[in-house]
């Protein structure tokens, strides 16, 4: 009798432990009994019926993504490819809906994402579709809702990730990138030669004011000087003509001797003609003339000024 009452026991341990299942955080389990719906289980350990109760499904509570690709046409005719990434979640309170209502979510989402981006896209211009892509994105997050809730799904976001027109649409569009930066890099550059000319054309400005200033008080100073020279000269009997004479002789032996310090300097005078050449030269003879003279006379009278002083003194 203990012989089968064994295996009875077992079975019957078997048949219960069938019945004890666990479900994961975050999941929720459709049990059905006899083909027919009897309750959803969360998170947790339970129990049902062996036999006669069965776990149909499972459905995931976390939030999903699913991402779509669409190809459509912009307002001005180029063809683009968005890759828009929708994320869902089955709302815990309609998990009935989301499991019995729909049979594959992910196809249906798809095509409501592809219906509202070809209606959306088609009036925009391409470079409107990449300024204005979040419109497209709370178009769609919008659409999908209306329909979806009834279905126990909630849109939780929609995000164009993505935006890639046609190889040779993108290729004109680098072109035209790079030729309006060269034009702003040429404008820049133009700009800063027109700076660097003007500041160089006042610097070359400043620099002849200041050098005709100097040349000025240059030549003011030498006024001054033979202005000087020719009064001392009148105050010791030389005439204003002898005395012009011996200033220009002196200066041009000034610059003879200026010249001569130099190494490797050679100098070379030319006159006008012979007459000229022998006019100088006798200018500067009697020049020289006259200066000696004037030195010989200025000794004496600074002789005869020592003995009348020497004579008082004697008195």
């Amino acid at each position: 009798m203990s012989f089968y009452f064994i295996p009875i026991l077992i079975f019957g341990f078997i048949i219960l432990f069938s019945g004890i299942f666990t479900v994961k955080q975050q999941t929720s389990a459709i049990v059905e009994r006899f083909g027919k719906f009897l309750s959803t289980r969360n998170s947790g350990l339970h129990f049902k019926i062996p036999v006669f109760d069965r776990i149909t499904g499972r459905i995931n509570l976390k939030i999903q993504q699913l991402d779509v690709l669409v190809e459509t046409k912009t307002k001005d005719d180029v063809f683009v490819r968005l890759k828009i990434s929708v994320q869902f979640q089955v709302i815990k309170e309609k998990v009935y809906d989301a499991f019995y209502k729909l049979e594959n979510p992910h196809d249906q989402i798809t095509s409501y994402v592809f219906d509202v981006v070809r209606a959306e896209v088609p009036k925009m211009k391409l470079d409107d579709v990449f300024e204005r892509k979040d419109d497209v994105a709370i178009a769609v997050k919008q659409e999908l809702n209306e329909a979806m809730i009834n279905y126990g799904y909630d849109i939780i976001k929609t995000l164009v990730t993505d935006i890639d027109p046609d190889a040779q649409v993108k290729e004109a569009m680098n072109r035209i990138n790079a030729a309006e930066r060269e034009k702003v890099a040429a404008e820049y550059e133009a700009e800063a030669e027109r700076i660097k000319i003007v500041a160089k054309a006042r610097a070359e400005a400043e620099s002849k004011r200041l050098q005709g200033q100097g040349i000025a008080d240059q030549r003011r100073e030498i006024a001054r000087g033979l202005e000087e020279s020719v009064d001392v000269l009148n105050n010791v009997g030389i005439n204003s003509q002898e005395a012009s004479a011996l200033i220009v002789v002196t200066q041009h032996y000034d610059t003879l001797q200026s010249i001569g310090e130099h190494v490797n300097s050679n100098l070379i005078l030319l006159p006008n003609s012979p007459q000229a050449g022998s006019d100088m030269l006798n200018n500067m003879i009697a020049s020289f003339t006259a200066s000696n003279q004037i030195g010989e006379e200025m000794k004496k009278q600074n002789a005869k000024k020592g003995i009348g002083k020497n004579s008082e003194e004697k008195k």
